[in-house]
């Protein structure tokens, strides 16, 4: 389930403010990652996500998202409200407080997310 960023600035009764959201085929495939790096600027927020393999020692970037300072806040915001949402249907979501706990030979460099 999807809960878009700008739920909070368009009125659910306002029919003429829908946006169409076009998902083509190669994109709706998704792409895997389990390491996701961010850096910020005064104007933006850069989201790299990247793939860590077993016994591969180099990491790949598979997709950078490149956002402002509110969207990003947005991003937050939407991701604090799914994640609640899921464990009120699954459970809590267990973590780890001291980051991720790959096999030594996982290889690649650690950041945050």
């Amino acid at each position: 389930m999807y809960r878009d960023m700008e739920d909070d600035k368009i009125p659910n009764n306002s029919p003429d403010q829908q946006i169409n959201v076009e998902l083509p085929e190669e994109i709706a495939e998704g792409i895997y990652s389990n390491l996701a790096m961010i850096a910020h600027s005064n104007s933006e927020f850069v989201v790299d996500f990247i793939r860590l393999m077993p016994g591969v020692p180099k990491a790949k970037v598979k997709s950078r998202i490149i956002m402002t300072p509110d969207h990003a806040k947005r991003l937050l915001a939407a991701l604090k409200d799914n994640i609640s949402k899921y464990e009120a249907a699954f459970g809590k979501i267990e973590s780890g407080s001291e980051g991720p706990s790959f096999p030594m030979n996982f290889g690649g460099t650690f950041g945050e997310a």
